[in-house]
């Protein structure tokens, strides 16, 4: 169970606030936690109170979230990779003469 929110048998997501337990409503918008996005605050005062139980995690998620988006490797287009230096070729080829990589021909 996630701090963030509840789930039950069929799948029903009802989501909270993380410091007071109020459930979102059409009154109260919950507020993700804009770093790790994993729980949701009914206001600053509920954020500011949690910020020390989260911190820990919330840097962790963090951090896992910007090396998922660094290290996210490049789709290859369908003519695949440049056999010199391995760099996707472009999707057309006919509309370049050379590689970026390299300056060849292939």
């Amino acid at each position: 169970m996630m701090s963030g929110g509840e789930e039950s048998d069929d799948k029903v997501v009802i989501m909270c606030c993380a410091s007071c337990g109020i459930t979102a409503n059409d009154d109260i918008k919950l507020r993700q936690c804009t770093a790790c996005y994993l729980v949701r605050y009914c206001g600053v005062k509920c954020q500011k109170q949690h910020r020390p139980h989260h911190k820990r995690e919330c840097k962790k998620r963090a951090a896992e979230l910007r090396d998922e988006i660094l290290f996210k490797q490049p789709e290859s287009s369908h003519e695949g990779d440049c056999p010199i230096c391995l760099l996707p070729l472009p999707i057309d080829p006919s509309k370049t003469i050379l590689t970026g990589c390299c300056s060849k021909v292939i």
